[in-house]
């Protein structure tokens, strides 16, 4: 059973809070926390135990974390039931949750961005909307070409540029100003 901490409670009750900032549901970004933070997998009785949550809630959860990818079954041995375990490895968990969230709202978006500025929808007489829309397609283009080039970069070469920070900057012609 976990333990739960002062310090783990903090950030289990921190993490819903940021979760509901984010778009997800308080109990599923609590119940991510919970399992990020303890080290056996745990079982959904344990979870709603523990989090003081609705069985139900707890699985439709579960199902949301799986979905996303930073969640997992995995099996104890002498025990029939399910547990659950948190990707640990933060890099490759918040990279997940960034092509999640890629996937679902950057890619639709981009996907309206062109349609709106080519073809008959692109010919309106209304010039100012068509090079706003121009310009946030522009903007939206560039930042996915970006992600896609940061992506493929293996986690070592993404922490090491990471860790640059403003050394990158001066690299940059008037980047440094």
């Amino acid at each position: 059973m976990f333990e739960m901490t002062p310090t783990n409670e903090s950030f289990i009750l921190h993490w819903g809070e940021m979760g509901t900032k984010w778009g997800v549901n308080r109990t599923v970004a609590q119940i991510h926390a919970l399992l990020f933070l303890s080290p056996e997998p745990l079982n959904a009785e344990e979870i709603a135990e523990t989090l003081s949550v609705a069985r139900s809630n707890v699985s439709n959860s579960l199902r949301e974390l799986q979905g996303w990818g930073i969640v997992k079954v995995v099996h104890v041995m002498g025990d029939r039931r399910d547990h659950y375990e948190s990707m640990k490895d933060v890099w490759e968990m918040f990279q997940i949750i960034l092509d999640e969230r890629k996937k679902r709202e950057t890619d639709p978006t981009l996907a309206v961005l062109r349609e709106l500025t080519s073809g008959a929808k692109g010919k309106t007489k209304d010039e100012y909307t068509q090079q706003r829309l121009g310009d946030m397609l522009e903007f939206f283009e560039s930042m996915t070409t970006w992600y896609g080039q940061m992506r493929r970069l293996p986690k070592g070469a993404l922490v090491r540029f990471m860790k640059m920070g403003d050394k990158v900057l001066k690299m940059i012609p008037g980047g440094g100003k």
